[in-house]
């Protein structure tokens, strides 16, 4: 029985993944590198420390990364706080689970500075039973340790749990903390075969509703 819904929330809630990838994009031509578009995707949902450590092994840049991740956090930070809209359905989809008495929790792989800034923005802060973040964790996304810290934190089995992910990687770890996954992909990604290990595919939040929960069960 479903009981709990944990959301993702960079590129899922909020329009962020543009600014993190303006921030990345402009951290990275500091060490003479042009990042496309394509490259930038293949590492969504990674958190900064792990995106930067990919990227730096990928492009063999020997300096020091700590300075590289505290740059983009900042960067990003900014961009989302003055620019960043929420994305569709955001409102309906938070109510849809209110109503039906679910525990409602947040795991994401962003700094818990960035998901203050976030709740208070799409004033959701209400809803939220549980925020978990991967920043201090020995792992982040695709490994599972965020959302069983946030399913923990709401006194939830991981089998009574639904998440709902925009990137690969959170699916991935979604799937590994062995809860039922619904992805809402970005518009250019939504034909990708990739998604076929989510429990289901959305192209928008605003699109869910009892027939599809039903059907998770």
């Amino acid at each position: 029985m479903l009981n709990t819904v944990i959301f993702d929330m960079d590129g899922l809630l909020i329009d962020s993944e543009p600014f993190w990838q303006e921030a990345g994009k402009e951290t990275m031509a500091q060490f003479g590198v042009k990042l496309t578009h394509e490259q930038y995707h293949t590492s969504t949902g990674l958190r900064t420390e792990e995106w930067i450590e990919h990227w730096f092994r990928h492009f063999n840049i020997k300096e020091d990364r700590t300075d590289a991740v505290n740059t983009i956090i900042t960067k990003a930070i900014e961009k989302i706080y003055q620019s960043a809209e929420p994305m569709p359905g955001v409102n309906y989809i938070f109510e849809y689970f209110a109503k039906r008495k679910f525990k409602i929790g947040l795991a994401t792989s962003s700094p818990k500075s960035l998901v203050d800034v976030v709740t208070e923005k799409l004033n959701i802060g209400s809803y939220l039973q549980a925020i978990s973040s991967a920043e201090h964790l020995p792992y982040g996304k695709p490994h599972p340790q965020v959302y069983l810290n946030c399913a923990e934190h709401l006194g939830s089995s991981p089998l009574e749990c639904v998440c709902f992910e925009d990137s690969f990687f959170g699916m991935i770890s979604a799937k590994a903390a062995r809860m039922k996954c619904v992805v809402v992909p970005a518009p250019d990604q939504q034909t990708e075969k990739r998604w076929s290990a989510a429990d289901l595919k959305l192209s928008s939040l605003n699109n869910f509703n009892d027939l599809l929960l039903d059907g998770l069960l």
